[in-house]
Formats: structure tokens, C-alpha cells, sequence
């Protein structure tokens, strides 16, 4: 079955990444639901930040984990996630603060096609022994 990507990376939140993970080794994302670091996409190293029961992986961008809470999922699983570089201070926690750049998750809804192999992958989810012949 042809999956639907989740989450990308534009070209140049894809070089800054791997300029990331030249200083500090592997990286990987939770996207923000707010508080000190408003909503955006956080950077850390792999394994800084304790993912759990209540996060989803939506995939990778640059070889990257990218998560975000299973709460704030229900919210924007009809919309592909975009991530971005501006200039600017970004979250405080996120390893790309001292370079002058953050990172800015922008979005799309899905097209009626990817929305209908993502119901088809909610499905089976839920009912794991299923299949179709």
C-alpha cells in the first residue's frame, strides 16, 4: 500500500538539520503543543527527549524521528506537516536557537486521495489481524 507522508522538510530545514547533526550527533523532533515554546517544532538529541504511550511517530525528515502528542494528532492528522527554516530566535530547548534560525512547521490538508490511504492506515491500525485480499 503507498503511505502518505506525514511530515517533510523543506531543502533548507533539511541542510540545517544535517549542519545540526554534524555538531551534535543524531537528532530527533517533537513538534511543541505550546507553553514556554509556543507550538513549533523542537529539536534535541536523540533520546534528550522522552517520548512515550501519548506520543506518535508521523515519520522522519532528514533521518530525523519526528513526533508530536497523540492529543494534538487528533487535531492536525488531516493536514501534512511542512518543516521550515526562518530566521529568528526559535524555542529555547531547541538546538537550533544559537545558529539565528528556527525551525516552522507550515501545513497542508491532505487531497481527497492521501486522506483516503490515510483512513485505510488508521484501519488497519485499529484492527491489526485485518487485511483485504
Amino acid at each position: 500500500m503507498k503511505r502518505v507522508q506525514k511530515v517533510l522538510a523543506t531543502e533548507a530545514a533539511l541542510q540545517l538539520i544535517e549542519r545540526l547533526k554534524q555538531k551534535h550527533g543524531p537528532l530527533m523532533f517533537h513538534q511543541s503543543g505550546g507553553c514556554c515554546d509556543g507550538s513549533s517544532p523542537m529539536c534535541y538529541p536523540l533520546g534528550e527527549f522522552h517520548v512515550g504511550d501519548s506520543d506518535v511517530l508521523l515519520g522522519e525528515i532528514g533521518e530525523c524521528p519526528f513526533y508530536m502528542s497523540r492529543a494534538q494528532y487528533e487535531y492536525w492528522k488531516h493536514t501534512q506537516l511542512v518543516i521550515d527554516v526562518v530566521k529568528g530566535r526559535g524555542g529555547m530547548f531547541s538546538l537550533e536557537g544559537p545558529e539565528g534560525v528556527r525551525f516552522l512547521t507550515r501545513s497542508r490538508v491532505f487531497d481527497p486521495e492521501e486522506y483516503r490511504l490515510l483512513q485505510e492506515e488508521w484501519q488497519q491500525q485499529s484492527h491489526p489481524g485485518s487485511s483485504e485480499t
